[in-house]
């Protein structure tokens, strides 16, 4: 793309995701030529509010009290989704480890990650929220999600704490 194009599609995307912000996000950005990370700053400040890497940690840390949540990693080749509770996490041999009985469990290279998202927007026509953990390269390392109950409704416990500690972080 010429420099142009860049500034001509960066700012159609704006414009979509501000009378729009519904739709999956890493797509939308592609289609752009921008970075999730990127198309993610472009939601409207009542969609998206940021926090600093130096957050992670303590984010980490709040999401343990969380219950079972949907963790996500979503790259080009797979949308992956475990459901499960975050367990404590530690640092160690250059990974922020996560081990625990949950079926949510790995090594993450947290001194990657760039900024974290509260994101509360429409996905598919259904409110939904997450935290979202960017890298360096404006790739999304995981997303975790409100839980939903049966009936598809987030849990309110969970948006309560996600509003508090976007409230305090974001």
């Amino acid at each position: 793309m010429t420099t142009l194009e860049t500034v001509d599609a960066r700012a159609k995307l704006a414009e979509r995701l501000s009378t729009n912000p519904d739709g999956v996000i890493e797509a939308l950005a592609r289609e752009h030529g921008v970075t999730t990370l990127e198309a993610t700053r472009m939601l409207p400040a009542a969609n998206a509010r940021f926090a600093p890497a130096s957050a992670f940690p303590d984010i980490m840390a709040a999401l343990t009290a969380w219950g079972d949540v949907l963790f996500i990693v979503h790259t080009p080749n797979i949308v992956l989704e475990c459901r499960g509770a975050v367990p404590p996490g530690e640092y160690g041999r250059g990974y922020f480890n996560l081990h625990g009985e949950s079926p949510i469990g790995g090594h993450i290279k947290a001194e990657r990650c760039e900024a974290v998202a509260f994101v509360r927007r429409p996905f598919m026509g259904r409110d939904s929220c997450s935290i979202q953990f960017f890298d360096t390269d404006g790739d999304a390392m995981f997303k975790v999600f409100v839980r939903r109950g049966e009936d598809r409704s987030l849990d309110q416990d969970q948006v309560q704490k996600f509003e508090a500690l976007a409230g305090r972080y974001g």
